[in-house]
């Protein structure tokens, strides 16, 4: 059973693809060496570990996932090497399973999926709530290759399978009062082990809570994704739908959905929450600043092999989706509003 817990902002009335062969590939390295997840127990301050793109790691009972019927939408393809499946699989952030890159893959694998609940509802017409089943059935799915670039500086070249939230929203019929969508993934500390230790979940207030404004929402790039490699997704990769915001750092890009909010007013995130002056509400990928910690001018771009033989490449403003974009924040300061 799935416990829904409403947080706090709900006071509204109702070529780089990461390849297959490094799926099992970290955990035991860094076990050999005794390094653990070092650091990963400091809120808002984890970095990708040296290792954690190493190790081996097979879950006895691993999560099935099915072959998805879609269409390839040819003006989201890409030159650019995409990520192996093996990679895109193991290296994780999802605090709900650990903080460290190898826990989600290795504490996920019972993840339940169904039953499962969308809802959609706030300043909107027509409240929707999907069930399991609807997430692959109601919406026509295209797979859509998508850049991901993690506030962290490393980044992937993921092929996600979905269909874009704009459409989902227009079902629900926004009304006039629609200035922010906020997002929330599912509260069950019994599955997500990270939900019920503020150590092993990285000090977040659980449920992990995002938000867009509305223009960002209905933007043709934001993507809801039920799939990635042409299969439905792994709970570690947000099972059984996530958010993909392309141009924006990869915490905006939630997980595990079960609410979709419209709202009149802008809701407090996460991570925005606990560590305001390291991530921003925008979020937005911008390489002229840095993290407090870090530069944001370059990137480690994950592809075939370990760590050391990821490029680094220099980052593009708004993670190379500018001219799709830059429009939305023609009037604001992208330095104070990171």
């Amino acid at each position: 059973m799935h416990f829904i817990k409403r947080p706090s902002w709900d006071t509204v009335k109702s070529s780089d693809i990461t390849p297959e062969s490094v799926f099992n590939d970290r955990r035991n390295i860094i076990k050999a060496l005794g390094l653990g997840a070092i650091g990963a127990s400091i809120p808002g301050q984890v970095q990708a570990g040296i290792f954690d793109l190493f190790g081996k790691s097979q879950p006895s009972t691993p999560f099935i996932t099915s072959p998805l019927a879609f269409t390839v939408n040819k003006g989201f393809e890409s030159s650019e090497a995409k990520t192996p499946f093996s990679k895109v699989s193991t290296h994780n952030n999802f605090y709900e399973f650990g903080t460290s890159k190898s826990d989600p893959v290795e504490n996920a694998q019972g993840f339940k999926v169904d039953p499962w609940s969308l809802v959609i509802d706030g300043e909107v017409d027509n409240p929707i709530t999907l069930g399991f089943e609807d997430l692959t059935k109601m919406m026509a799915l295209e797979e859509r290759t998508y850049r991901l670039r993690c506030v962290e500086a490393w980044s992937m070249v993921v092929p996600w399978v979905g269909f874009p939230l704009a459409a989902l929203l227009k079902k629900a019929g926004v009304n006039s009062r629609a200035k922010y969508v906020a997002f929330e993934t599912l509260f069950d500390p019994d599955q997500m082990p990270g939900q019920k230790s503020r150590l092993m979940g990285g000090g977040i207030h659980y449920p992990y809570v995002e938000g867009l404004t509305l223009a960002e929402a209905m933007n043709d790039l934001s993507f809801l994704a039920v799939g990635l490699y042409g299969k439905s997704l792994p709970p570690q990769n947000g099972a059984p739908i996530r958010l993909v915001v392309p141009w924006k750092y990869g915490f905006k890009s939630i997980k595990s959905l079960v609410r979709i909010r419209v709202m009149d007013k802008r809701p407090p995130t996460s991570w925005n929450q606990l560590a305001p002056q390291e991530y921003g509400f925008y979020a937005n990928v911008n390489p002229d600043v840095d993290h407090p910690r870090w530069s944001q001018a370059t990137e480690r771009r994950i592809g075939e092999g370990g760590l050391f033989s990821a490029t680094r490449i220099k980052t593009r403003p708004f993670n190379g989706y500018q001219e799709q974009v830059a429009d939305l924040y023609r009037d604001l300061d992208l330095r104070r509003n990171y």
